[in-house]
C-alpha cells in the first residue's frame, strides 16, 4: 500500500537509504524515508526535524530487530491468550489466515492543558511472554501506529461533534513484508466536549471494505461496553480468512437481543479487494487520473492534497493499483504525519498524501505533480512538470479514455473497479504484453535473461516504442522482469496473462480475417 522494498537496486540506485517509514497497498506500496535530506530545517529552528530524526532512529532500531530475530531461539509470532503452546495456531497465524494480529484503541491524553498526546489505552490481545527484543519492537511499532492514527500531531482541541472517518495505513518491514493498519476515527461515548479516538486493526491481511465492516460491528459494541468487543475479536481471530468470493459466518452474543450472526463476504476479485475507485474519479476526472497514471508509471514524485484522511486514503490506494501488474517500488504513504512532513523533500519517487492544512509545507518542492484533491479547489494540479500529456501514446490514451467510459454503466464498487482496473490493464497489454516472447533460456538450469533491446525494438508504434523505451528503465518494471526471469518455462497464470492471451488471440483472428 505504505512500502514495498526494492528486492534488488539498479546499478547506482538508492543505496544509502537509512530508514523506512512504510506503508502500502496490496502487493502496490513502499515507504522510505531518506536519512539525509537535502534543504532541512535545523532542529532549532523547527522541532519537526528534531522529532523526524528521533522517530527515524527509533524505526532503524525496530528495523534491526527484525533483521535479528532469526539469531534469537524465542518465537516471535502473535498468539491468542491461552494458546500460548498451540503451535498449529502459530503456524496458521504465520501463514497469513488470521483475520488480524490485534486492536488498538488510541485516546488522545491531554499533556499540559494546552496540546493532545496519542496513546493506546486498549489492546487485544494482551502479548505476554515476549523475549526483551520482541517487547522493544512492540512498543515501537505501537509508537507508530500512534502517529499514522493521528497524523495531525499535538494540535487538538475538545469536540462535540466530530464525523466518523475510516482510512488505512501499512507498515512494510526491511525484508518487503508488510502489515496493514485499518483506522476509524470517532467520537467516544460521553457529554461534553472531548478529543476524538480511534481503533485501530494491525493484519497482514489487504481487504478493506471487509475491515470497514468489522468496525461497523466494533462501534456498535462499544456503544455498550467495551468488555462487549472482546468476544467480538477474539471470535475474529479463530475464524480463517475466507476464500475470494466466499464468506464467514459469526456468531456473536448480545445481551439484549441474544445470539446474533456476523457475516463477512470477501470480493471475488481479490487484487482488487483493498481498493475502491470511486473515491478516485469522484476527486478527478478521467483525463485527470490519466495524467496522474502517467506520471506514477514513469516513478515520479507525486503528492495528493485532501482535507479528509478517508479521501487520501483511497486515493493513494487507488492510484497505486492502476499500475497492477506492476507494483511501486519506492517511497508511499498515504497520509503524512506533521511530524514526518520532510519527506517531501526526498530527491526519489514517492506517493504520498498530505493534509491540506499542511499545503504551504509542501508547495514550494519543484519537479513534482502536486494534485489537489479538495471540493471546490481552483485548479487540480498546484504543479506539475508539464509534459504529463505526452507521457502516454496518444492512441492508447483514447482507448483507456473510451474503456472508462463504461464505467457509468457500472451499479457496484465491484463492477467499477474491474471496469477501471481492465482499462489500465488493457494498457500494459498492448505495450508490453509481448515480454515473455523475449526472456530466454540459454541453458537448462540456468536463470533466463530478458532482451530488452530485442523487446522494444519489435513494437511497430513509433510512439508506443518511445514511451516503452522510458518505461522499461523504472523499478517496477525491472522487479517484473526479474520476476519473470526466475519463472519455470511454460504458460504464466494471473488475470495478466490471461488478457494478453485474449488479445494475442484476437490479433491472430483478425490478421486471418484479412487474407
Amino acid at each position: 500500500m505504505s512500502e514495498a522494498v526494492t528486492r534488488r537496486r539498479k546499478k547506482g540506485g538508492l543505496t544509502n537509504w537509512r530508514s523506512r517509514w512504510s506503508e502500502q497497498p496490496k502487493d502496490n506500496l513502499i515507504s522510505e524515508v531518506p536519512g539525509k535530506r537535502s534543504a532541512a530545517p535545523s532542529e532549532d529552528t523547527d522541532g519537526r526535524q528534531g522529532g523526524l530524526k528521533r522517530l527515524s532512529a527509533m524505526w532503524s532500531s525496530f528495523r534491526k530487530g527484525k533483521r535479528d530475530k532469526g539469531k534469537d531461539p524465542e518465537p516471535a509470532e502473535l498468539v491468542s491468550p491461552g494458546a500460548a503452546d498451540d503451535t498449529s495456531r502459530q503456524h496458521r497465524y504465520v501463514s497469513g489466515q488470521y483475520f488480524f494480529e490485534y486492536l488498538v484503541v488510541v485516546s488522545l491524553k491531554s499533556k499540559d492543558g494546552k496540546s493532545y498526546e496519542p496513546q493506546i489505552t486498549y489492546q487485544f490481545p494482551k502479548r505476554d511472554g515476549m523475549a526483551r527484543f520482541q517487547k522493544e519492537e512492540e512498543e515501537k511499532t505501537l509508537k507508530a501506529i500512534t502517529l499514522f492514527c493521528f497524523p495531525e500531531g499535538i494540535n487538538w482541541a475538545p469536540l462535540t461533534e466530530y464525523h466518523s472517518e475510516t482510512f488505512s495505513f501499512v507498515l512494510t518491514e526491511i525484508d518487503g513484508s508488510r502489515r496493514n493498519g485499518y483506522c476509524r476515527r470517532l467520537l467516544p461515548g460521553g457529554n461534553g466536549a472531548r478529543p476524538p479516538e480511534a481503533y485501530c486493526i494491525i493484519s497482514t491481511l489487504a481487504c478493506f471494505g471487509l475491515f470497514s465492516k468489522i468496525f461497523d460491528e466494533v462501534e456498535k459494541r462499544r456503544q455498550i461496553s467495551m468488555a462487549m468487543i472482546y468476544p467480538l475479536m477474539q471470535k475474529l481471530r479463530e475464524t480463517p480468512f475466507p476464500a475470494p468470493g466466499h464468506k464467514v459466518e459469526i456468531k456473536i452474543f448480545f445481551p439484549e437481543s441474544g445470539t446474533e450472526t456476523f457475516s463477512l463476504t470477501r470480493p471475488l476479485d481479490s487484487w482488487l479487494e483493498h481498493v475502491n475507485f470511486g473515491t478516485l474519479f469522484s476527486c478527478l476526472t478521467d483525463k485527470e487520473v490519466l495524467l496522474v497514471f502517467a506520471a506514477a508509471v514513469l516513478e515520479r514524485r507525486i503528492i495528493f492534497i485532501a482535507e479528509e484522511l478517508g479521501t487520501l486514503s483511497q486515493v493513494i490506494h487507488a492510484v497505486a493499483a492502476l499500475l497492477y501488474p506492476f507494483t511501486w517500488q519506492h517511497t508511499f504513504i498515504s497520509i503524512v504525519p506533521e511530524i514526518l512532513i520532510d519527506v517531501v523533500m526526498a530527491p526519489t519517487p514517492y506517493l504520498l498524501g498530505v493534509q491540506k492544512r499542511l499545503l504551504d509545507l509542501v508547495d514550494d518542492q519543484g519537479d513534482l505533480l502536486l494534485v489537489d484533491l479538495s471540493e471546490g479547489k481552483n485548479k487540480t494540479f498546484i504543479a506539475s512538470i508539464g509534459d504529463e500529456a505526452s507521457i502516454l501514446p496518444p492512441k492508447l490514451q483514447a482507448e483507456v479514455l473510451e474503456a472508462l467510459s463504461n464505467r457509468q454503466k457500472a451499479s457496484t464498487v465491484e463492477e467499477l473497479n474491474r471496469v477501471v482496473s481492465e482499462a489500465f490493464l488493457h494498457f500494459f497489454v498492448r505495450t508490453v504484453g509481448h515480454y515473455s516472447s523475449y526472456v530466454k533460456c540459454s541453458k537448462s538450469g540456468e536463470p533466463a535473461v530478458f532482451e530488452k533491446r530485442s523487446f522494444y525494438k519489435a513494437i511497430e508504434s513509433k510512439t508506443t516504442r518511445h514511451f516503452v523505451k522510458k518505461f522499461i528503465q523504472t523499478q517496477m518494471f525491472d522487479l517484473f522482469i526479474q520476476e519473470a526471469e526466475q519463472q519455470q518455462p511454460g504458460p504464466q497464470q494471473g488475470i495478466f496473462h490471461k488478457k494478453i492471451r485474449e488479445y494475442q488471440d484476437k490479433k491472430k483472428r483478425e490478421k486471418t480475417k484479412k487474407h
